[in-house]
Parts: C-alpha cells; structure tokens; sequence
C-alpha cells in the first residue's frame, strides 16, 4: 500500500510504506576490518543477485550453509552488507519526475550541518541525500508525481527554509546502473 500526504493541492506519495521517524544514516563499513577470499567472493555474489537463497551462495563459495549464514551477519554487523531493499521504479510508483537538488546551507547554521542530512531524508519523495566536500553541501535525489509536485517540493521543503541558502534542480532524463 501507497502512503500519501496532501500538500496543499497537491497529494504527493511517499516512497516507501512505512519510513521511520527519523531515517538511518547508511551503515558505514568499519575501517580495518579484514575480508579475506570467501567474504569478498560472497560480496560479490550478493551485489550480482542478492536473491540468492543461502544455500546457493555457500555452493557458489564453496562452503557449508551454516558457515555461510554466519558469515553473512558478520558482513552485515561490520558493515560490508549495508542493507537490503526492492530497488523500486519510481514510475511504477506513480513517481515518474526524478531530480537531483543541489543544496547548500547558509554560513550562520554550519554549526549543525550533520543534522541535515537527516532532515533532509525525512523530507516526502527523498530517495537519497549525499553529504558533498565543495560548493554543494548536500545533493538531494527526490522522485515526485509530476513536475507541479517537484516545484512545490522545493518550495515548500527547501527555498522556504532559513537554513538554506541555494538550491538547484537538475531533471534526471535517465538512469544507468554502475557494476558495483
């Protein structure tokens, strides 16, 4: 099930069925942890095909299922696994207008510039945020109903708040998968 929000005479649909209060930052791989042969082969297979039930992952590396359950929550515990989703088309959704937002925030609220990565997140129709070093602090990815619902976005959420001091709104015509 869609969940929608009005916004004025707009009613814009979330992108997902149920987004905590607060969204999670992207789990960050611990530095120093060591992955030898089999974990990164596991990666690998999981990047191609994260269906993959267990026990053909562990045949694919080449050891026991239960070793390779075990070894799957550890590269989740440090890391190295982040997350699993349905890599959803935002047309299939109803959210056919996809943009990338440039924001940068204003000199006098750089004190508090980590918390806006989260509130930005939070925000109707936020797919990604990305925290940026150069003349962009955040470049935020949004999918929207339609163009109207995209301008109001930004009206409303961002050019309308103190705490920013530019945005710009690129279209995204198409895109194309990494082989990550």
């Amino acid at each position: 099930m869609l969940r929608l929000r009005r916004a004025g005479p707009h009613i814009l649909p979330l992108m997902s069925i149920s987004r905590p209060e607060r969204p999670k930052p992207v789990r960050r791989f611990r530095s120093g942890v060591a992955l030898d042969a089999i974990d990164k082969r596991l990666l690998r297979e999981m990047a191609e095909d994260a269906r993959l039930p267990n026990y053909v992952l562990a045949q694919r590396a080449g050891i026991a299922p239960s070793t390779c359950s075990t070894r799957l929550k550890r590269l989740c515990e440090v890391g190295a696994i982040r997350g699993f989703h349905a890599d959803l088309a935002p047309e299939a959704i109803g959210l056919p207008i996809q943009a990338m937002i440039a924001v940068r925030i204003q000199g006098s609220a750089r004190s508090q510039i980590g918390d806006y990565a989260t509130r930005l997140a939070g925000l109707p129709g936020v797919i990604n945020v990305y925290f940026l070093a150069g003349s962009v602090d955040f470049l935020v990815q949004v999918a929207a109903a339609s163009p109207d619902a995209l301008r109001q976005f930004v009206t409303d959420h961002l050019s309308a708040s103190r705490e920013f001091a530019t945005t710009e709104t690129s279209l995204v015509f198409e895109h194309v998968r990494g082989e990550l």
